[in-house]
């Protein structure tokens, strides 16, 4: 792979690690190339988003690099989060609803392992669309937080309570969690809302 080619990998996976980050080690891992050659990647991946003016920029905490957008665009980002949400939610986010749910109060481990990727962001959309909350926190060690559904949840699917939930089939394996995951969402059909 040439030099561009692999910046283009690099950026992707960037993006695709979101707030967890990737660093120099795992990026030289997946590339198959020394770390050394990941490292100046990075830089040179860095030195393209200083000097092309772009809404996004590459930092680095300890040994984690991160793609995050400009502080100086924080207004504009803060005015789109105020906005009414209008688009459709991404299968993995109806697919950490469902398992919150269902199996509230849960941990973000608890959902990973049902659904067995990384739920943080999923997680963090349904926070921001206020359709979960905090339920407080498990007394187990390390004491993780525990997710369940709002009321702008039942709201917003037009349900007085959870026993209106459409019931689950037991012992769902992932395959089977996502067909369930669409008929949960189309016998629900919020009102007057894309899901």
């Amino acid at each position: 792979m040439e030099s561009n080619e692999l910046k283009a990998v690099v950026e992707a996976l960037l993006f695709a690690s979101g707030d967890t980050g990737v660093t120099t080690k795992q990026l030289a891992q997946i590339l198959k190339i020394p770390d050394s050659n990941a490292e100046l990647l990075l830089e040179e991946l860095k030195f393209d988003y200083e000097q092309s003016n772009r809404g996004m920029m590459i930092i680095q905490s300890k040994q984690v690099y991160h793609l995050t957008t400009r502080p100086e665009h924080s207004s504009y980002l803060k005015m789109l989060l105020a906005m009414p949400q209008s688009t459709r939610m991404s299968q993995a986010a109806l697919e950490t609803l469902a398992i919150i749910a269902y199996k509230q109060p849960i941990t973000r481990t608890e959902i990973d392992e049902i659904r067995g990727v990384q739920s943080d962001r999923p997680v963090q959309t349904l926070i921001a669309r206020s359709l979960i909350e905090e339920m407080g926190r498990r007394d187990t060690v390390g004491k993780p937080i525990l997710f369940g559904t709002s009321k702008e949840f039942l709201t917003y699917f037009g349900l007085t309570s959870l026993e209106e939930l459409p019931p689950l089939s037991e012992n769902v394996d992932m395959e089977e969690l996502e067909q369930e995951t669409d008929l949960f969402f189309n016998q629900l059909h919020p009102p007057d809302k894309e899901q």
